[in-house]
């Protein structure tokens, strides 16, 4: 059991997901303290039947913590997390502050585990959409090692934060009542468009969303030559991510022997019924803490066998954060 757990930036939407992960698997505890920023200190949040006081976050919060789980931004982490792994807690960090320093191990349950044990302090908890490709890939891999991985997403707007949610709520009661669509954070409107993930374009041609997946994966699989390439985008969808993914094997590999070992994967279910097209969608992958996975067939441009083409859909907020964190912590 865990003695003393902090939630950091328990008031934001992926924190407010790790309360309802956490009440949900019975996370064991003996007390749990709830942290954000200072104009959020004070508020109320219930938690197993309990209201607890939102308590300002500090570097000398975590004197007696043992694990915190941080959700409150790159900034916020990479000043609160080494003080908080210096006063002797494990941080499970959410942001993309810590995620691909060599000295903290990125996680993923379902596929490197061990991994944990070379913490000094910090575990980084992966990107949303690393995570959502991750699950259904790494056992394709450890049975024929992958030689390339083609990705395109299509991603939720509250994968944004809850202002994402918010705008595109907004934006579509416009729309309905035929006013103008007012654009607030996103750069351009979001109702009746998508457009390239809202994050900055990188030097090499990627935004930062992409180059998450490219670079997060190779580190998680221990393969740091592994051909990888993303194109990310923001679609009008409230929750949940989904994506196309392309896989060149090492060697031929059938669907039947795809579906096989994902039909016996950890955190994977098969939703793949071509009689009555129905396949993964974010309306069923929504609130479900397994990645779903269908469209699986043969890659026809691909005639020596070795490519799969299949398209997913997992829960952003919680498979792709908040679930993830707390099983890193319950393997702590």
């Amino acid at each position: 059991m865990a003695g003393h757990v902090a939630v950091v930036g328990a008031t934001g939407a992926v924190g407010q997901e790790f309360l309802r992960v956490l009440e949900q698997r019975n996370f064991p505890f003996e007390k749990i303290t709830f942290m954000a920023s200072a104009r959020s200190a004070g508020k109320p949040i219930t938690f197993k039947g309990k209201t607890h006081t939102v308590v300002e976050l500090k570097e000398d919060s975590f004197k007696g913590v043992d694990i915190a789980l941080f959700s409150a931004g790159g900034s916020t982490s990479k000043q609160f997390a080494p003080a908080a792994a210096a006063a002797g807690c494990v941080v499970v960090d959410n942001s993309s502050a810590f995620r691909m320093d060599p000295g903290v191990p990125l996680v993923v349950p379902e596929v490197n585990p061990e991994d944990i044990k070379q913490h000094k302090g910090i575990i980084a908890n992966p990107n949303c959409s690393t995570i959502i490709m991750n699950v259904p890939v790494w056992p394709l891999h450890k049975v024929n090692p992958i030689k390339r991985i083609v990705v395109s997403t299509y991603q939720a707007v509250s994968g944004a934060g809850a202002w994402g949610l918010w705008e595109l709520e907004e934006q579509i009661k416009a729309y309905v009542a035929g006013q103008p669509i007012v654009k607030n954070k996103f750069p351009h409107p979001i109702v009746n468009n998508l457009f390239c993930h809202n994050s900055k374009v990188a030097e090499n041609g990627y935004n930062e969303e992409e180059n998450k997946m490219v670079f997060e994966t190779r580190k998680i699989f221990h393969a740091p030559t592994l051909l990888v390439t993303a194109t990310c985008v923001r679609v009008p969808v409230p929750r949940a991510h989904s994506e196309s993914i392309n896989i060149t094997f090492s060697k031929p590999i059938t669907e039947q022997e795809v579906r096989e070992i994902l039909a016996g994967a950890p955190g994977v279910k098969i939703v793949d019924d071509r009689e009555r097209n129905h396949f993964p969608m974010p309306l069923e992958s929504s609130n479900q803490d397994d990645v779903l996975v269908g469209r699986i067939r043969q890659d026809i441009s691909q005639p020596d066998g070795c490519g799969i083409e299949m398209f997913v859909s997992g829960d952003q907020l919680r498979k792709g954060a908040a679930l993830n964190a707390v099983q890193i912590a319950e393997l702590l």
